[in-house]
């Protein structure tokens, strides 16, 4: 057996932390992740720092905030101008596995390089002149990954392309089958590893999984899973409060039913890899991690997609499984996206965490030791092309408190999530002394992570 854990890291895109349906609050059916989640750590106040889907993953990789990776917005065409992309030279999670022996694979969206004409690419289905799509060449934009599964950003759940070991561009794989559904497959075949063809067996692994549904758009999805929800009408599904009863509502209306059935098939794909895990007898000493880059509104405020502070776009789910080091339960931990590194790379007994990381080590507390505990996680939503702009905030256990800059001003938004779990009602003009001390730890965030919101005030 490896000296250190294997990790297995599944990541769905657009994955709210509402649909699961051990959390009781969508009515979904995910009966692998809740059986998950009965062996495992829930964190149930996770976040996503900046809820869209490039900077999350430059977070991820690199364990810093934004402003300090280059990362503020999705990665495509329009934002490469901003250098809006992931470093060659960024010191990543995946570089320090690799330099201490781990084998290591990413299998689905990577969303991280840029389309230009610096890195090759290929034109993406989302139209307006626009390409999202990127070609990751070998070499050190891979980051240390030696088996390679991946695409950029393209969202044909259902006629997925991917590129793989040294093929160049003009090669590529075309499977024509669900893209959760093909990546599993190659995600069992990576742990089976069969005659070594895949990794050395006496090198452990990590195994990153990021799945592109259940991103929109929604209604690319197998009707079996559809089948499952019945006759279930959009009444019967969308059962939060703050889901508006006039036309705002009308497209979440319409998708809910195919989003919940994603993330039904999504839960399937999910439970074959716990099963190959258990089969191959490589259950006990692999860490899995179930997470999200970001959440999907799905009609909440009338809203669909992500970015914004409300907790169906913020809140991600966390669920972390370690058999006999990490006990099973729920942790109300506020971690955010750039802690994830450094809490699993020091799991994960590397400690190898560069100088560069902003994030914090929370492994400690996760294997349940006492250790000193964030008061808030930040929210951040900044674009490349006006980075000290936008809207800036803090989440705490019991209040969300956020700030945006507008050409007419500040526009400040207070949130009890307590007495209004839905974030119904704007108290900020009620509470001044309240506002004042969440804006002092907001402004400490800024401060700490170099955010040049503090120079422009």
């Amino acid at each position: 057996m490896p000296e250190h854990p294997n990790l297995v890291f599944v990541f769905p895109d657009e994955y709210r932390r509402q649909a699961m349906g051990f959390m009781n609050e969508d009515p979904v059916i995910t009966p692998n992740i809740d059986q998950f989640a009965s062996e495992s750590l829930v964190l149930t106040d996770a976040v996503s720092t900046r809820p869209v889907c490039s900077p999350y993953r430059a977070m991820l990789f690199t364990g810093q905030y934004p402003h300090a990776n280059g990362v503020l917005g999705n990665v495509n065409s329009t934002t490469v101008q901003y250098e809006n992309y992931l470093r060659e030279n960024a010191r990543c999670f995946s570089d320090v596995l690799h330099d201490a022996g781990y084998n290591q694979a990413y299998l689905g969206k990577l969303h991280l390089d840029p389309p230009n004409e610096q890195y090759q690419y290929t034109e993406g289905p989302r139209g307006n002149g626009v390409i999202w799509d990127s070609y990751t060449p070998p070499g050190p934009r891979r980051h240390g990954y030696d088996f390679w599964y991946s695409y950029g950003c393209c969202d044909w759940h259902f006629n997925p392309h991917y590129w793989t070991g040294n093929d160049p561009i003009e090669k590529r794989i075309d499977p024509r089958e669900w893209s959760p559904k093909h990546e599993t497959d190659i995600a069992i075949n990576y742990i089976r590893n069969k005659g070594g063809k895949y990794r050395d067996p006496e090198k452990p692994f990590s195994l990153v999984i990021s799945h592109n549904p259940p991103h929109m758009p929604f209604k690319q999805v197998p009707e079996k899973y559809v089948a499952q929800y019945g006759d279930a009408t959009h009444e019967d599904l969308l059962t939060r409060p703050n889901v508006p009863t006039d036309t705002s509502g009308d497209s979440a209306r319409e998708n809910v039913k195919h989003y919940f059935a994603m993330v039904t098939g999504v839960d399937e794909n999910f439970g074959r890899i716990l099963d190959c895990l258990k089969t191959e007898g490589l259950e006990e000493n692999t860490i899995v991690v179930f997470t999200s880059d970001h959440g999907e509104m799905m009609g909440s405020h009338g809203r669909i997609g992500k970015t914004v502070h409300y907790e169906e776009s913020f809140t991600v789910p966390f669920i972390i499984r370690w058999p006999g080091k990490i006990t099973p339960g729920t942790d109300n931990l506020l971690i955010g996206t750039p802690d994830l590194m450094p809490t699993l790379l020091n799991l994960m007994g590397v400690g190898q965490v560069p100088d560069s990381v902003q994030g914090t080590d929370y492994s400690d507390i996760l294997l349940g030791k006492e250790s000193t505990r964030p008061t808030s996680a930040l929210y951040l939503n900044v674009n490349p092309n006006d980075p000290a702009g936008g809207s800036r905030g803090v989440r705490t256990h019991r209040h969300t408190y956020v700030i945006t800059r507008t050409p007419e001003g500040e526009e400040i938004i207070l949130h009890d999530n307590v007495a209004d779990p839905y974030q119904l009602q704007n108290i900020a003009s009620d509470h001044p002394g309240l506002e004042a001390e969440l804006e002092k730890e907001m402004n400490n965030w800024l401060e700490k992570t170099g955010d040049p919101w503090l120079i422009q005030q």
